[in-house]
């Protein structure tokens, strides 16, 4: 039972929304700017109190980024040993995964280098990319393993991305990012992570997204990276407009996952320096909450999006695919990304008998230098973050559909998919 890759459903939805799907459609966006330039009297000045230009090692342009930051580090062969030791020390102590740690996955000699990618990804360029973990050496639960005992030493809080399991509350705190769609129906489908299309750019939820590549695709596929503060620097000087649009409440639809039908918050926010902290710029969005997705079209008892509201979303897109970086992403790297400063996407890619793209993701905190949430985000990182025990940690070993990304038909068990 194959789903198949069309726009499902996301012609449904409120009455007044705006033509506009997840894929971006750019001759649909270029007919929307020269209209509203047309017919519109937008505003020429930004809202009170944004800058018009950021300036940080977050501002960087993904064309020639390469030639003055390099984001790889490979594992050495002493890195890898004692990677080795530490996954034999964990599992001496037979406890749960929830379990992993610092501490109970040591790392002595690598750990202040591990140290040194978390201060990177909070005050430099935003994201790094570890190489090298011999995936084809250990079992499904040992690379899990070893990927959350890496990971609990850039940023030790795992996030939780389900909050059940198995039909039972749960902290579920991995999720598999794999295409289903030769086992799911579409109509159960309501995210582009369980499909081979296209992710356009996005933010998730929290501060850090870790990607750990089990395997990868026979063709495609490819991760990109754009700055947002560099997304946010060409709108400011080019479309101050967008940029006040862009600070006003939307209404994000969640799909009646979270007990009310929608939720009112600016995608983009905005912190002056204090005395400790530098300005920062925060843009946090998923493009299907406002256009629907498969099995999760917009909904119809919620308020449209503004013509404005429509063109911004492709202003980001487009933009941030001007900027782009391209990451070859192999099997055994893991990719840390800054989610408050960094979006990401990834390309169509065909799977094979013998390479199927798989991935695993946390999402992660770092007490020592995460920035500060804005008020206007508390709700959703309380969701994550709060709360969340080792007792009650879930890493599933096998793909499953969360939750937030079922579709209507879906039922509330999972089920998990070899």
């Amino acid at each position: 039972m194959a789903a198949t890759a069309v726009q499902h459903g996301q012609s449904i939805g409120p009455p007044g929304q705006p033509d506009i799907g997840y894929t971006p459609d750019h001759s649909k966006y270029l007919a929307r700017v020269k209209r509203r330039q047309e017919t519109e009297r937008l505003e020429k000045t930004l809202p009170p109190g944004f800058p018009k230009q950021l300036q940080s090692k977050l501002v960087w342009d993904g064309n020639d980024l390469a030639e003055t930051y390099d984001w790889n580090y490979h594992l050495t062969s002493d890195d890898l040993a004692e990677i080795d030791a530490a996954l034999r020390h964990f599992k001496a102590l037979s406890k749960p995964l929830g379990f992993i740690s610092a501490e109970t996955f040591p790392l002595p000699k690598l750990h202040q280098t591990l140290r040194e990618i978390s201060r990177e990804i909070h005050f430099g360029h935003g994201f790094k990319v570890i190489r090298g973990v011999p995936v084809t050496k250990y079992t499904r639960e040992e690379n899990i393993i070893i990927y959350a005992g890496i990971s609990a030493h850039i940023a030790p809080v795992r996030g939780r991305q389900d909050n059940k399991y198995d039909g039972r509350p749960a902290d579920v705190v991995l999720a598999h990012i794999k295409d289903l769609t030769t086992q799911v129906e579409s109509s159960n489908i309501g995210a582009p992570a369980y499909t081979t299309e296209k992710q356009v750019f996005h933010t998730d939820s929290g501060d850090v997204i870790a990607l750990f590549a089990l395997s990868e695709a026979a063709k495609g596929g490819q991760s990109y990276l754009s700055s947002s503060w560099k997304v946010y620097n060409e709108l400011a000087a080019t479309r101050p407009d967008l940029i006040r649009t862009l600070a006003e409440p939307w209404a994000a639809d969640t799909f009646g996952k979270l007990g009310t039908p929608y939720i009112l918050a600016p995608l983009l926010h905005f912190q002056p320096s204090t005395d400790t902290d530098p300005e920062r710029l925060i843009i946090q969005y998923a493009r299907r909450t406002f256009t629907g997705y498969w099995g999760l079209p917009r909904s119809s008892n919620i308020p449209p999006i503004t013509e404005a509201q429509a063109e911004a979303l492709d202003a980001l897109h487009y933009t941030a695919e001007k900027y782009a970086v391209s990451l070859d992403f192999h099997q055994g790297d893991i990719q840390y990304v800054n989610n408050l400063s960094i979006f990401h996407a990834r390309a169509e890619f065909e799977d094979s008998e013998e390479k199927q793209r798989h991935l695993v993701r946390l999402w992660l905190r770092d007490p020592e230098n995460a920035w500060k949430t804005p008020a206007a985000l508390q709700d959703r990182w309380d969701r994550v973050y709060s709360g969340v025990t080792a007792e009650n940690s879930v890493f599933p070993l096998e793909p499953y559909i969360r939750s937030a990304s079922k579709g209507e038909a879906a039922g509330e068990k999972a089920t998990k998919y070899g």
